[in-house]
């Protein structure tokens, strides 16, 4: 039982608090009492009845007190307040085991082969980073040149002339295959410019913004952490693991995250779409999430180059990688 004026943990029969001196009048096995809403801007909640510490769960809107039975319901003000600051646990806690794993991605593919025994290890260590997660809309509308209808119209043409050229016998003929024939297959013909489609591509991001300005070198570019897992940031879970304060504001981190995924979306669009004549982007941002996240860093030197990747501590994937 807890003192409902101070919040101090008591007895279960006790009559009075010992450290205010409130009267203690309330009964554990009492109807739960009627719902109340959460302010806005609020950062803990405690029991409007008991005083008992309330731990809320993603996606409660309702908490239920379980040492008196009453509950609290969370406005949507509330609920963005509390969501405010969270983090991911520390799922890959072994380095050795982690090692391993950035060993093998050193060495993958024929030409990285042996990369990892031939580099001497200078920093493996993992730290708390923070991060604002910015949910970001990206609507991207691309402009290009129709290929299958350019390359028709071009065959067209060509049957046509051949057609043409072949109808005034050898000269003709002559004249096709050694002149404007040429001029053809070389590809000197630019076919119908006015054969343009209209795409677009529509994505939704949990966009990712490291939030240390002297880390910025290591900003993911397509990488998006798994969001499921996290719970509020409590420095007491993070044991000995070293946790980084952030220097970038929450303004600064949705413009990076407008920019960062236009470039995103524009990439997307040159491995989709060939012969592109515009692209354009619109973006839309919502409120950011401050998470700070495990991170595995390691870098190594070989020969005189330095290889440095980024390890989720949460999933156990590559977050980044510089120097592969």
């Amino acid at each position: 039982m807890f003192c409902p004026k101070c919040g101090t943990q008591l007895p279960d029969d006790a009559k009075f608090c010992y450290k205010c001196g409130a009267p203690i009048n309330i009964q554990v096995d009492q109807k739960p009492a009627s719902n109340t809403i959460a302010p806005s801007g609020i950062t803990e909640l405690k029991c409007p009845s008991c005083g008992a510490p309330l731990t809320p769960k993603f996606g409660e809107m309702i908490i239920t007190c379980e040492y008196c039975g009453s509950s609290i319901t969370l406005a949507n003000d509330g609920w963005k307040s509390i969501l405010k600051h969270t983090m991911l646990p520390l799922n890959y806690a072994d380095e050795q085991a982690v090692e391993e794993k950035v060993k093998a991605l050193m060495d993958r593919g024929f030409i990285h082969r042996h990369l990892a025994e031939s580099s001497v290890k200078e920093e493996f260590n993992v730290s708390y980073i923070p991060y604002w997660i910015i949910p970001t809309s990206a609507r991207t509308t691309v402009t290009s040149v129709n290929v299958a209808s350019q390359v028709g119209n071009t065959v067209t043409e060509m049957a046509v002339f051949g057609l043409l050229m072949g109808g005034m016998g050898g000269m003709g003929r002559r004249f096709y295959s050694g002149g404007f024939g040429r001029m053809f297959a070389g590809g000197v013909y630019g076919g119908n410019q006015g054969n343009l489609v209209v795409n677009t591509i529509n994505e939704n991001y949990n966009y990712p913004v490291i939030a240390v300005k002297s880390l910025m070198e290591y900003q993911p570019k397509n990488y998006e952490f798994s969001l499921e897992s996290r719970v509020l940031f409590d420095v007491s879970k993070v044991k000995s693991v070293k946790v980084l304060n952030g220097d970038i504001g929450e303004d600064i981190a949705k413009e990076q995250a407008k920019t960062l995924v236009a470039q995103l979306q524009s990439e997307k669009a040159h491995k989709q779409y060939h012969m592109i004549q515009g692209i354009k982007s619109d973006i839309d941002v919502g409120d950011g999430e401050l998470l700070h996240v495990p991170i595995w860093f390691a870098r190594y030197d070989h020969k005189g180059k330095k290889i440095v990747l980024l390890i989720d501590g949460n999933s156990g994937n590559i977050i980044n990688s510089i120097g592969l």
